[in-house]
């Protein structure tokens, strides 16, 4: 097995607690904090730090306002963001392909 393509893997979407995030922002076009959150079953605390690690990296967009005089969160992926992981579930099943071939 050639292990290149594990190296080109982009570890900010490969850690285990953003895949999950990546992939239901890809599905959804937004969705609260809440409803990750709850989705995911994390703690405030780490999906907070989390969507920090991803909006560095220019993947996903956090936007905060408020409804009903309460503050409400919301993400969802940049066009960044959407090809960074079109490229990392293509580099996937380019693994999968290479390793039934074996």
């Amino acid at each position: 097995m050639n292990p290149e393509p594990f190296l080109q893997l982009d570890r900010v979407i490969h850690e285990k607690g953003r895949l999950p995030i990546m992939s239901l922002l890809a599905a959804n076009p937004e969705m609260s904090f809440t409803e990750i959150r709850d989705t995911l079953r994390m703690t405030d605390g780490n999906l907070s730090v989390h969507l920090r690690t991803l909006q560095e990296a220019g993947y996903v967009a956090v936007t905060k306002t408020y409804r009903k005089g309460r503050p409400h969160t919301t993400c969802a992926l940049t066009a960044e963001g959407r090809k960074a992981f079109e490229q990392y579930i293509d580099l996937l099943e380019r693994i999968v392909r290479e390793t039934r071939k074996e």
